[in-house]
């Protein structure tokens, strides 16, 4: 009889089911077997359950949600020697075939051929076990709980928007939104060296959080015009670099007003529209910078160092905690309370 586990199975929209599934077991000599001790929920794990899509990753069979994840090995391949049971891990949830042009130039976040946790049709982390390439688990620093290291998933997306940005030492930055994303995207700022860091949002709650972990300047848009302040606190230059997290039409195109001329705007957040109109002219005559962000690449260890080393601060992003068997309450407390909720975590085991 096959080895059975516990798992929250998206059936539908809003139809997130705990229920048991096959254990995984490893299949391949550079595999890892994982027992998952937290996962955060990401805003992804809620589009996919509110509205069962996120552009052409559509839920039509069920599917395990989560990638946000940290655990310990349980079990390893016979040609995996950097790991060994017992070892605490953050898994990087996205594996490339390690062959094409895009891996070989060191931009391996657009091989096409990805297989990513928790978007459809591939299974996640809201389960006890995940077999994985040992490659992309990587050890956790002394010190450094679960949930802190489930949190490098999110802080290398930042990691990789501050890179894409090429901020530096001494620059000013804004950043539209203070989600998690936000916030991490300002500490990672910080860390890269940028000394004035401009953060927008229309919960107060947040620009708070935002304010306690690095933020130099606080705008909240329902009370100021975040183009106008943000022109004030430059001098009326503008920030050398825009990051744009919220995932809105309307911050997409105050990133870009915001910006000085011949800086940088970086779009980490996803809109939920398609398309929508954009400055060309204005991008075209002042010469600024517009550059997407899609996942990330070579940032897990520089995340955990970052973690390890407590220069970042992610604690205190973590809101709420559930039990993998109230899954669904925590991806509808995500949701539905984003007046208090910053990261929701589940805890398995």
């Amino acid at each position: 009889m096959s080895a059975k586990m516990k798992a929250a199975v998206l059936h539908a929209i809003g139809d997130l089911r705990v229920e048991e599934v096959e254990k995984p077991a490893i299949t391949a000599p550079d595999q890892a077997l994982v027992r998952i001790r937290a996962v955060g929920v990401c805003g992804s794990d809620v589009h996919f359950y509110q509205r069962g899509r996120i552009g052409p990753y559509v839920v039509k069979d069920p599917v395990i949600l989560g990638h946000e994840s940290a655990g310990e090995v349980v079990e390893v391949g016979t040609a995996v020697t950097h790991l060994r049971p017992g070892d605490r891990v953050a898994i990087e949830p996205g594996v490339p075939d390690r062959t094409c042009w895009y891996c070989k130039t060191g931009r391996y976040n657009l091989c096409a051929a990805v297989p990513f946790m928790g978007t459809p049709p591939w299974n996640g982390a809201f389960c006890e076990y995940v077999a994985w390439p040992a490659d992309f688990c990587f050890k956790l620093p002394d010190g450094l709980s679960f949930e802190e290291g489930a949190m490098a998933e999110p802080l290398a997306v930042a990691m990789q928007g501050t890179k894409r940005g090429d901020v530096g030492a001494g620059q000013s930055v804004a950043v539209l939104g203070s989600g998690p994303i936000g916030l991490m995207t300002l500490q990672a700022a910080r860390a890269r060296g940028a000394t004035r860091i401009i953060v927008t949002d229309i919960q107060q709650s947040r620009l708070e959080l935002a304010g306690k972990v690095g933020a130099t300047d606080l705008i909240n848009a329902r009370e100021a015009d975040p183009v106008e302040r943000v022109r004030e606190l430059t001098g009326g230059d503008g920030v050398d670099v825009a990051l744009e997290t919220a995932g809105t039409v309307k911050t997409t195109q105050q990133a870009c007003a915001m910006v000085r001329m011949g800086g940088v705007v970086v779009l980490i957040g996803m809109p939920g529209e398609l398309e929508f109109t954009m400055p060309v002219l204005d991008i075209i005559c002042r010469e600024y910078d517009v550059r997407g962000v899609f996942r990330y690449c070579n940032c897990y260890p520089p995340a955990l160092a970052l973690l390890g080393a407590r220069r970042v601060d992610v604690k205190s992003l973590i809101t709420h905690r559930f039990p993998l068997a109230e899954a669904k309450a925590a991806v509808d407390c995500a949701k539905d309370r984003k007046d208090v909720a910053v990261k929701v975590m589940v805890e398995i085991g």
